[in-house]
């Protein structure tokens, strides 16, 4: 058996996930779809910063506890750094702990996820919906109502106050 059909079946994940990465897609899928935007390597670079291209287009992550998002308190709106989609409200924010802002849902529509094995172990990674901007993962650890932790990239959200 080779080493990635092992972590596979450790995993307990069928071939047809990983055939079909994008069919593991949430609300987004179920709602009336948002309409795309494209834009080239160049057009991202000019209106993002180098770190929020490094988070959103590459996939990247920034180091735990940096966000001043960790410690907004205000009732307002988390939208995407790349297009201002808006992605959580403040009722969906907790402290969960870990140095990134977290979310115990999403707004209906607003990201798309996929499988990533980044670190070998299967995640579940989520893009906004619109630009398919690197936002974060999901995690089956949150609280109550849904269990989730929506564990986010405090440069790829911008926070608009109500």
């Amino acid at each position: 058996m080779n080493r990635r059909r092992f972590i596979i079946q450790l995993a307990g994940i069928t071939s047809a996930t990983l055939l079909a990465p994008r069919m593991l897609l949430s609300a987004g899928e179920r709602q009336a779809a948002i309409e795309k935007i494209s834009k080239s390597e160049a057009q991202w670079k000019r209106i993002l910063t180098p770190e929020e291209f490094h988070i959103l287009r590459e996939d990247g992550t920034e180091p735990a506890h940096t966000s001043p998002l960790n410690d907004e308190k205000r009732k307002g709106t988390y939208v995407c750094a790349g297009c201002a989609l808006p992605l959580f409200t403040s009722e969906m924010k907790y402290d969960s702990g870990t140095g990134w802002p977290s979310f115990t849902t999403t707004l209906p529509g607003a990201v798309e996820t996929s499988l990533d094995f980044k670190l070998v172990w299967p995640r579940t990674e989520y893009h906004c919906a619109r630009c398919e901007g690197h936002q974060g993962h999901v995690f089956d650890d949150g609280p109550p109502p849904t269990g989730q932790r929506w564990c986010n990239n405090g440069l790829a959200l911008n926070f608009i106050p109500d």
